[in-house]
């Protein structure tokens, strides 16, 4: 199975050739940081599973060692790396590939540092579109 994947502004395209090491949800206040987001769903898989195919990255280098590439247009976050922790591997972020939605995460990860509220998510109001919109 090929999948494929990319920025927010088309800028920076990949494919991703077979099934991923693992799929999961990171909790952890790097990924908090990163993204901006309360958590970030990664598709581990094999660095010769990934290709890019167009565009070029900018990357960012963490306090534990961590490498992090983007598009260096529109900022979309994509990929990353730790050596120590997953050597071999890379981690695409799941929500940029074209059919996310078929990408269902099997695990969370780092659940010590999610944040208090996410447990609860389910008792905030929820609305199709902005509510009054």
């Amino acid at each position: 199975m090929t999948r494929s994947g990319g920025c927010q502004c088309g800028a920076v395209r990949y494919e991703v050739d077979g099934e991923p090491v693992h799929n999961a949800v990171c909790h952890c206040g790097d990924c908090r940081a990163s993204a901006g987001a309360p958590m970030v769903a990664w598709l581990a898989v094999k660095e010769e599973q990934l290709r890019l195919k167009s565009g070029a990255l900018s990357g960012y280098t963490g306090k534990t060692g961590s490498e992090r590439q983007f598009c260096p247009i529109c900022g979309t976050g994509l990929f990353f790396r730790n050596q120590q922790f997953l050597p071999g591997l890379v981690d695409i972020q799941a929500a940029t590939l074209d059919e996310a939605d078929r990408v269902v995460p099997q695990a969370q990860v780092q659940c010590a540092e999610r944040l208090p509220w996410i447990s609860k998510i389910d008792e905030i109001p929820a609305f199709e579109r902005f509510p009054g919109v």
